[in-house]
Order: C-alpha cells, then structure tokens, then sequence
C-alpha cells in the first residue's frame, strides 16, 4: 500500500510530496497538469517490483536488477524516446529524482535518472522485499473489445502502445476465482451487473461478451463503451485481481459515461475502497468529484479513508494542494468552468 511519493523535476512538477490515504484517492486537475504522469509514475514503481517478485525462482531485489528493470518499465508506461525525456527540463542538465514509501517500510525505494539517461536509474534506496499484490492499471479506454490476441500481438512486434494495456489484458484474461472469496467478489458485482444489465464472459477463443439475463450474448464491440468500461471493473473483480488489497490506479473513469453510469462508476470505487483496495483516480470531472463526495459524507463512506489533491499551474510548475476534503485543494479551472456555465444556464431560464 503506497503512503508517500515525493517527486523531484518530474515531467511538469518541480517538487511535490503526495501523502496518499489508505482508501481512496482522488488527484483532480486541468488538462497538462500531470494528473496521469504520477498515476504512471507510481504504478511502474509497484508493477516492477510485484511483477519481479512473482517469477519463478526470484531472488532478494538487488540494484544491478533494479536499474534496468525499473527503467524499462517506466520507458514502456510513458513511452518516450529515452529515459532522461521524463526529467523536467530547465537550462543545464537535472536530475529527476523520487523517492516512494510504503505501509512496510521494506517495500520502501528511491532512485534518480539525469536528462541524458537512456535506460538505467540510479537506485539510491533499495527495497529489500517485493511486492505481493498486483497493482491494477485501467487507462482512459476500456480493453474489452481489444482483448482478443492482443497480448500475443504486443508482445510478438513492436506497437506503440504503453504497456499499462498489456498489463491490464493480462489481468483480464486470468481464470476466474473460485472459493470463499466469491461471497466477497458477488457482493461487489451484483450492484455492477444490474447497471450493465448482464456480465461478462470470456469465451474459449478469447472474446468478452455481455451475457444478458434472457440468456443472450452480445459481443463487445456491440456493446456501449461505457458499458464495457464497467464491464473491466467486474472481470478484474471475478477474476481476484481487485480482491487481493492492492492498489487500482483509474485514468478518468468518467470518459465516455453518462452521468447514470458515472454515479455507478463512483459508487463501484467506495466499495472496492472499503473492501481493502487503495484507489488512485484522476478526474477533472465536476460530476464525479460531487458523486464521490456525496457518497463519502454519508453512511456508507464513514469507514473509508480518502484524501484529495489539486493540481495548479505555477511559474514553478506544477504545484500540488491536498487534504481529507475537496475545500483543502484549491481552486480548479475546469471545475469552475463548469460551475460557470451551470449559473449561466440557470440565468437563461
């Protein structure tokens, strides 16, 4: 579970410290304001670490391991030329430099890469354990109808797409599970699967349907895509991947959703939370923010832990305002936008 981040001349941010909460986590700002870098930037920390940790025969974590490992990784999330292109560049060269601790300090790392790096990170503190639990990537576009083949196609050419998606199918298409954790996996799907109207089935050449309860199937590209984005949410919880209290990061989960779907999606988010996953969204979504809100600040929310951040342009780039409530962020452009237009529609009638 990630407790702090801190982030030194990283892409558009100068300096921050990110104290993340142990529920649910909502990083809100305009667009080029950072919001999915550090989502990036954090889960290609946890990915490397968990997806080390799990191969057969692994050994301790060691800095000649780490230094290539840790680069890749980054380089296949951003996708840029070179390592060095994610430091924030002023005159002279600088070094981007993060450090990232954990609820167990062992797990706890920090490393640095100059703006002529290429492929190697300085690791200056080294974890001396992996991480358990697989961290969980869900980008702006759901994958549902892009599943098939797709993991044999990324990893057999080169495509320029980032590897959070390779990732994600990889979790996707994992068996469903099976035993006393399905009570705790059907309590989470059934509000998700009478939204969809259905759920959803892998079938044996590697196709997702929605599975309608007059027992019809409509194969996912058919399928709306807010829809199908729901549809990710209950495959990765019936296959155990959010089961496993580890960390859901969610790039936007409003994109392409009607506002019906959007309380869903925010109401799907404060259960995983209270099932014991750490969430990371970013949003600048006015009606999620509220939706999100709304639910934390009655009954059902109480128990979770949650914190928010606020992104703003600076002369120094990009600053971060954070606290336990949406007031301790600051003012948002896109969100007072859309406050602005609501007062100017109420003013026409």
């Amino acid at each position: 579970m990630l407790k702090t981040l801190d982030i030194k001349n990283l892409t558009v941010f100068s300096e921050a410290r990110l104290t993340f909460a142990s529920g649910l986590n909502v990083i809100v700002g305009e667009n080029g304001a950072g919001k999915t870098h550090l989502l990036k930037l954090a889960y290609s920390v946890l990915a490397t670490s968990w997806e080390e940790g799990r191969k057969p025969q692994t050994v301790a974590p060691t800095k000649t391991l780490l230094q290539t490992r840790l680069a890749d990784k980054l380089i296949n999330v951003f996708r840029p030329e070179t390592l060095g292109r994610l430091a924030r560049r002023k005159q002279g060269r600088e070094r981007c430099d993060i450090a990232v601790a954990f609820k167990k300090p062992s797990q706890d790392i920090t490393f640095s890469f100059a703006t002529n790096s290429q492929s190697e990170v300085s690791i200056e503190k080294l974890p001396k354990e992996w991480i358990k639990a697989a961290p969980v990537y869900l980008p702006t576009r759901e994958l549902l109808s892009v599943f098939p083949n797709f993991v044999a196609v990324y990893e057999g050419r080169y495509l320029e797409f980032e590897e959070t998606w390779r990732d994600t199918c990889l979790l996707l298409g994992a068996p469903l599970r099976k035993g006393p954790r399905e009570a705790q996996s059907r309590e989470l799907l059934d509000p998700i699967e009478r939204a969809m109207g259905g759920s959803i089935e892998l079938d044996r050449n590697g196709r997702f349907y929605l599975k309608t309860g007059a027992g019809g199937r409509i194969e996912m590209p058919l399928v709306a895509e807010g829809l199908r984005k729901l549809g990710m949410i209950a495959r990765l919880i019936a296959a155990g991947a959010l089961l496993d209290k580890g960390c859901l990061f969610w790039d936007e989960p409003e994109a392409n959703l009607n506002p019906r779907l959007i309380k869903e999606v925010a109401r799907s988010i404060v259960d995983l939370c209270r099932s014991g996953l750490q969430v990371i969204i970013a949003t600048h979504s006015l009606f999620l923010l509220r939706e999100l809100d709304i639910i934390l600040a009655n009954e059902s929310g109480q128990d979770v832990d949650h914190r928010f951040f606020g992104l703003h342009f600076s002369d120094d780039g990009v600053v971060v305002e954070q606290g336990p409530s949406v007031d301790d962020i600051g003012d948002i452009a896109s969100l007072d936008e859309e406050l602005a237009q609501s007062d100017r529609f109420l003013a026409k009638t």
